[in-house]
């Protein structure tokens, strides 16, 4: 256990016990009886959002039903009922909490704070008397405001329902679900594949912590959280593990294809969760891991297929409209459907057409793909390509600096003299209005 966070998770609790008692001794007195002094909780950036405040409590109702150990919505509720100035109703939400997630620093100190407002004015997470002579712990107090910020504002945030991550525009056949993760706000989406043709639908979102640095990964032991679209690519179980990395890990292909082509080092990208002595960990404060509570690994572990399942990574989630999701879908099928035609036409060089100046593949540049596709050309007499289990995510502009699109398929090709079925990856740049190839490789 971090020293630091395991003597803030005591102060928390003596402190939940000791202000109890404190406000209890201050009633009995008779002092403050009318609660005149009563203030809410104010987090940065979120006074104007009383008007959500409603439609957000009867959201986490539904949230509760559903899966009633979701101890994330037991806080954001408590927290709502607190700036409400449902005190009571707020205190007994989080007694609950605190008593269910007793490794929940966070929701200790919250209940102090609903304890002490019953006596005097509370301003921020942790701003009592009691903890104001503990010097040593305002960085691990700063962590824990910070945590409660983000999850409070980002679920405020997303509660309009016609928002989709423009990275998502189609899921393969065999992928039955896809991960979004949002650095700024700390939040891991899990997406489940719509109907043919049909956008994904939000099954769960988390919160997450992500790297001590801010920004996008380049360095090995840089801190940061890589950006871009990654695939799970196996799990390991906690027997396997080392206690930091709790109830279990599913690594990442990070660097990928063109992490590795933009010269970034590293490796060992996992989305992991929280040593055991912790129920979270503040929101940057891993070494470039997406890390989540054990309890919301352990749900999240049911929608990962390793091999399959795509995760990827943010600086900050591109929201759209459906009709914006529908185009630009559209606009990359037809593309997709306009190579194949000239790849089966017989026409090399319309075939050709559709490569980047700066294409890539394993072993060739654009030059050295040419000359070996006009050579392959000259000896077939037909050929016929078709594709299964497409997926096409839009890639972080924050990461790739340009319009890119990562094409995830099965390919099937028939010829004169040669058949092949394999997995097949494409990353497909907008070049002067037209999409082009900029990278082909197996997957």
């Amino acid at each position: 256990m971090r020293p630091r966070f395991g003597r803030l998770l005591l102060t928390a609790a003596l402190l939940s016990l000791s202000v109890g008692l404190y406000a209890a001794h201050r009633f009995q007195d008779g002092e403050g009886a009318a609660l005149e002094g009563l203030r809410t909780l104010e987090l940065s950036e979120a006074r104007g959002d009383m008007a959500l405040y409603p439609r957000a409590l009867a959201r986490l109702e539904e949230r509760l039903a559903h899966y009633p150990d979701d101890y994330e919505a037991n806080l954001l509720k408590g927290l709502i009922l607190f700036r409400s100035g449902r005190l009571e109703e707020a205190r007994q939400e989080l007694a609950q909490l605190t008593r269910r997630a007793p490794k929940f620093h966070l929701a200790h100190l919250v209940q102090g704070d609903l304890l002490l407002a019953q006596t005097q004015t509370v301003t921020d997470i942790g701003a009592t008397p009691l903890l104001a002579g503990l010097q040593a712990e305002e960085e691990a107090l700063a962590q824990l405001r910070a945590e409660a910020e983000v999850r409070l504002k980002s679920y405020l945030d997303a509660l309009p329902q016609d928002r989709l991550p423009r990275t998502l525009l189609t899921l393969g056949e065999d992928v039955q679900t896809a991960i979004v993760v949002d650095k700024e706000s700390h939040r891991l989406y899990i997406y489940e594949r719509g109907g043919q043709g049909e956008p994904p639908r939000l099954v769960r979102d988390y919160y997450v912590s992500t790297g001590r640095a801010n920004g996008n990964k380049n360095l090995r032991g840089d801190l940061r959280t890589p950006e871009g679209v990654y695939f799970i690519t196996g799990h390991i179980p906690s027997s396997e593990l080392p206690d930091k990395y709790g109830s279990g890990a599913f690594p990442l292909n990070y660097p990928n294809e063109l992490d590795r082509r933009l010269g970034k080092t590293g490796d060992g990208i996992w989305l992991h969760g929280t040593e055991n002595a912790f129920y979270s960990r503040p929101p940057l404060d891993s070494e470039g891991c997406v890390v989540l509570p054990n309890i919301d690994l352990d749900q999240a572990a049911a929608f990962i297929r390793p091999g399959v399942t795509p995760l990827v990574i943010t600086a900050r989630v591109d929201w759209v409209d459906e009709g914006a999701w529908r185009r630009e879908r559209q606009e990359l099928l037809d593309a997709l459907n306009l190579w194949l035609e000239d790849w089966t036409s017989g026409d090399v060089e319309r075939y050709l057409a559709h490569y980047a100046a700066d294409f890539w593949s394993p072993g060739y540049d654009l030059q050295r793909w040419q000359a070996r596709k006009r050579a392959v050309a000259q000896g077939k007499k037909f050929q016929q390509v078709e594709l299964s289990n497409l997926s096409l995510f839009a890639y972080p502009q924050s990461a790739a600096g340009r319009d890119l699109v990562v094409a995830s398929f099965r390919q099937h090709y028939r010829s004169n003299n040669f058949n092949a079925d394999l997995g097949k990856r494409l990353y497909l740049t907008r070049e002067n209005g037209r999409w082009r190839v900029l990278y082909e490789g197996g997957s």
